[in-house]
């Protein structure tokens, strides 16, 4: 990392750390599941490829104690992969609508989350508090996320912003994201917040 970047990184840190650990009444710490969905056509396809990725399953042992150095890991890794895949579209790259992989040098949203999934498991992260997430945007259109369960509430890794803030302070709607004991199943989700989602700023 260079010097730029590592300066970067400190701004971004600083920028970030107000957000461990902070929620509110109007703005809930976690998600709540209300139930199963079936995975996206995309996820379906990428573990028929990375079989080993989604077989079996976990013993959820409940959100991962969010210490400072698994924040700066967060923090890290989301910065990482932000600056270091150029965004194109699943069309642009495989001439395709959608396909979920790991990404090299360029990606679609989900490719950046599922690189950050990886990279998180590879940094002692438990597979169980790293869930591919999809949502809404403001505009209606489909996007994907990373969700990290911590103690201190459900934090999202975003290749739309280098900030990783509590699933609540986003602007997205949340539809479903995978299960935590299986990671071939996912589960509908219910916004529970009490204010608009729309509403939220997209800093």
């Amino acid at each position: 990392m260079t010097k730029k970047k590592n300066l970067s990184f400190g701004i971004l840190t600083l920028a970030c750390i107000s957000a461990f650990g902070t929620s509110t009444a109007a703005s809930p710490a976690h998600m709540t599941v209300v139930g199963k969905a079936n995975p996206p056509i995309g996820h379906y396809e990428f573990c028929r490829t990375y079989v080993n990725e989604c077989t079996g399953s976990y013993t959820d042992l409940g959100p991962i104690a969010l210490t400072e150095p698994l924040w700066k890991a967060m923090l890290e890794v989301n910065y990482t992969v932000n600056s270091s895949i150029t965004p194109l579209t699943d069309l642009e790259i495989f001439g395709v609508e959608e396909r979920w992989a790991y990404p090299r040098s360029v990606g679609d949203c989900e490719d950046y989350a599922l690189l950050k999934r990886k990279m998180l498991i590879d940094r002692g992260f438990s597979p169980s508090d790293l869930l591919l997430t999809v949502v809404l945007q403001p505009n209606g259109e489909g996007h994907a996320v990373l969700t990290v369960r911590t103690d201190h509430g459900d934090f999202i890794l975003d290749n739309m912003r280098d900030r990783v803030l509590l699933w609540s302070d986003t602007e997205y709607t949340y539809l479903k994201r995978q299960a935590s004991d299986q990671p071939s199943r996912w589960v509908k989700l219910r916004d529970g917040r009490a204010v608009a989602v729309a509403s939220v700023s997209s800093n």
